[in-house]
């Protein structure tokens, strides 16, 4: 890549990168893809807290996606925009990702880490639901990630620590669109 190239990459995730950050903050909720050892897929939701480490999510063994977790790590999660914040229904703001999904042991520091961060985003059930033999801790950490902020503006996320941005051409599982042409 030259430096010019280089040079819009970057102009690009400094201005992306601050919005989709608040973006995840700002939701509450997020959508789970999981899958039984059949493959049956199963479509459902959990409430989130973020950190440094990932996603975390408790969730009951009760659940067909609690018991999905125990079967498989991967899930795809997503975030999406209120319909009643969108401009259409046909482009709604989304964020997803493909995690890996980490079962987190109970009296651990990361469980703590975990649970203190569902708390302080969701108040003191998070406390009581914990402390139930049922529900189980997950951190999940992405791996790929896409952004749609609207038609025809949709961005890839790689890197080690998701921060490369570029803009998806050719629908959203095609080639990233050269840098050159990202702005202009």
């Amino acid at each position: 890549m030259s430096d010019h190239q280089a040079e819009k990459a970057q102009r690009l995730a400094d201005k992306l990168l601050p919005e989709i950050n608040e973006f995840k903050q700002s939701r509450k909720t997020l959508q789970l893809a999981t899958c039984n050892t059949d493959g049956q897929p199963n479509a459902s939701y959990a409430p989130y807290a973020l950190s440094e480490s990932g996603f975390y999510i408790l969730v009951s063994d009760l659940a067909r996606h609690g018991q999905n977790l125990k079967m498989s790590e991967q899930v795809s999660v997503m975030l999406i925009e209120d319909e009643s914040e969108a401009k259409t229904v046909f482009a709604r703001k989304r964020l997803t990702f493909d995690t890996s999904a980490e079962r987190i042991e109970r009296d651990t520091d990361d469980f703590k880490e975990g649970v203190c961060a569902l708390e302080t985003k969701h108040g003191e059930m998070i406390t009581d639901l914990a402390a139930l033999g049922d529900f189980n801790l997950y951190r999940l950490r992405p791996e790929h990630g896409l952004y749609v902020k609207g038609f025809g503006q949709a961005f890839k996320l790689s890197g080690a620590d998701l921060l490369d941005v570029s803009w998806m051409t050719d629908g959203h599982h095609g080639e990233a669109k050269d840098p050159k042409q990202t702005e202009g």
